[in-house]
């Protein structure tokens, strides 16, 4: 039995002010399955490591260079086909540039508060407790029978 598997590796980072407000992308339906609002980040480029990566994905769609981005937890799942996805989860409070939109999306301040009333990215609410609670590290799904259905958990 081999313990090699197939992974994509990505990454999401949390930005958030000190008025409470955190950055939101619009992820339109139309272009992505994952859709509705989210936070930014994007793929590792083969031979990057994680923290470059996703400073350069926070600022490619953002505009804003993060410092510092701590990471928080992971959020994963593996495919019909036993592949793994794996998102690296980050939360950055200090950062500089101009916010402005890109090709992936609108991105906006928003207050975090009111994320649990809007449409957002299925799942979103389960990765912010993961970026938001010290407890909890890990997110993932297991499957729960032939039919395609899945399990939540956390750790």
């Amino acid at each position: 039995m081999s313990r090699k598997e197939l992974v994509t590796l990505t990454n999401m980072c949390l930005i958030e002010d000190k008025k409470g407000r955190v950055v939101v992308q619009r992820r339109d339906p139309k272009v992505y399955r994952w859709s509705g609002l989210a936070f930014p980040g994007g793929h590792i480029e083969a031979g990057e490591n994680f923290h470059d990566s996703v400073v350069r994905e926070v600022l490619e769609e953002t505009g804003l260079t993060v410092e510092n981005p701590q990471l928080v937890g992971l959020k994963h799942w593996p495919d019909k086909d036993g592949h793994r996805y794996i998102v690296f989860l980050y939360k950055a409070k200090r950062f500089s540039g101009q916010l402005q939109s890109s090709d992936e999306g609108e991105v906006f301040w928003f207050p975090k508060t009111e994320l649990p009333q809007m449409d957002l990215a299925y799942d979103l609410l389960e990765v912010l407790k993961v970026m938001d609670d010290p407890s909890q590290s890990e997110f993932f799904y297991t499957q729960k029978d032939e039919n395609g259905e899945w399990d939540k958990h956390f750790r």
